[in-house]
């Protein structure tokens, strides 16, 4: 049985120590080249959706799609996705490839023109987004970019510090807050009803607040079980709050990130603003590649039987990181970790002030990580705790490799910290 590290004596520690470096050394003789940093789907997830460029007819809803318009979407597509997100079809707007962009584009529009009649971002002395954390890079990569303040919200077993949240939201230069509500990146959390209540209860003092609902893990589910989260447009109407959510969701990866289709829902309010802006945008998106993706899908049940193929090939991969993670770190107390059910990582707290130093010892030995305070505002982990692991790119041969290094290469910076408090 595994003893704490923190009751181990002087020399305990030091013969801990130089078993693990000799596991070390061997791992950093074999000249490894191995990647966790990113969600990225593998190839053989890809395979499974190539048989979308079989189509050849592009006729939908009686139009022409290799042709200009309809640019809101295709209205079979818009129906697909609504159906999906349980929203009405005139709710959707159908997209890029990529949700990200639908979400840099609302906040500039309400950066550079306000949202709901109400003044410009820009033109305000301060503007200040709550973001749950650890969280999604490029949200925070986002504000920075133009220069709104973030402000932590730790995360809870159920979701975001409601109490923390409520009480920010007094506070009018506080405009929005970005959401991954199901299985969030990177901790795999999804939040409970009551959360989700509350947050579509909030009345918060600026009248232009705005919830970015990061709903892109949405059926990405591992085990058959999978969490149930609710949906929040069917509990705003009950607080006159339709106008506050902006949900996007993507098909990212379900079938091609680079390549797939994304959609914005929001209240006909502010579909109506999001379609002017689009005037003076583009003219159309991609409707062939929605067209492919409503004849290759056909309905919601078709992405359902889909997703299980995705969940065969990545429920083996994480359970070899968690594995590793058990067997190399349990019962030591100098780690804890989630067992999520779905979503695309596993998000690791080693012992405070030791993240950035496994991140060294993977690098030094062949393996990337995520980089570490990636999960927070401004690449600032203020425990310099929190490291994202990314299951799904390496093969599961590389995977089982990197997962034990890892394991390795967290006791070594833990006991590093230690021997040098002592």
């Amino acid at each position: 049985m595994a003893k704490l590290y923190e009751e181990m004596s002087a020399e305990e520690l030091k013969a801990e120590r130089k078993a693990l470096k000799k596991r070390y050394d061997a791992f950093k003789a074999r000249g490894l080249n191995l990647d966790m940093s990113r969600g990225k789907p593998g190839a053989d997830q890809l395979d499974l959706s190539t048989g979308i460029y079989d189509i050849k007819y592009y006729v939908a809803d009686g139009v022409d799609v290799r042709n200009y318009g309809m640019m809101d979407g295709i209205p079979s597509c818009k129906k697909l996705f609504g159906d999906l997100m349980g929203v009405e079809a005139k709710n959707v707007i159908v997209g890029p490839n990529a949700s990200l962009t639908l979400m840099f584009d609302y906040i500039s529009q309400c950066y550079t023109h306000g949202t709901g009649g109400n003044t410009p971002w820009c033109k305000l002395p301060e503007v200040k987004f709550l973001c749950p954390v650890p969280g999604y890079d490029r949200h925070f990569t986002i504000l920075e970019h133009f220069g709104i303040k973030m402000i932590n919200i730790e995360m809870k077993e159920d979701g975001p510090d409601m109490d923390a949240i409520e009480e920010y939201i007094k506070d009018e230069s506080v405009k929005g807050m970005f959401c991954v509500p199901k299985y969030s990146n990177p901790q795999g959390i999804t939040y409970s009803d009551d959360v989700v209540r509350r947050i579509a209860s909030m009345k918060p003092a600026a009248k232009d607040f705005r919830i970015i609902w990061d709903d892109a893990y949405c059926v990405h589910d591992l085990v058959e079980d999978g969490d149930k989260l609710l949906n929040i447009f069917d509990i705003l109407p009950e607080y006159d709050n339709e106008d506050m959510v902006i949900e996007v969701c993507s098909t990212s990866k379900i079938t091609f990130p680079g390549a797939g289709v994304s959609a914005i829902i929001a209240s006909d309010k502010n579909i109506a603003e999001i379609k002017k802006r689009l005037q003076a945008q583009t003219i159309s998106y991609d409707k062939m590649n929605q067209h492919r993706h409503v004849q290759f899908f056909g309905n919601v049940d078709g992405i359902l039987e889909h997703m299980k193929k995705h969940a065969a090939i990545l429920k083996p991969k994480f359970d070899i990181v968690l594995k590793h993670l058990d067997e190399e770190l349990s019962g030591r107390g100098i780690a804890t970790w989630f067992d999520p059910k779905g979503g695309y990582f596993i998000s690791l707290d080693v012992m405070e002030g030791c993240a950035k130093r496994v991140g060294e010892l993977c690098k030094e030995a062949g393996v990337t990580l995520t980089t570490v305070g990636a999960t927070y505002p401004y690449g600032i982990d203020p425990k310099n705790s929190n490291i994202r692991i990314a299951p799904s790119f390496p093969p599961v041969e590389e995977l089982d490799v990197a997962a034990e290094l890892l394991g390795i290469c967290v006791r070594l910076a833990c006991i590093e910290k230690l021997m040098a408090n002592n």
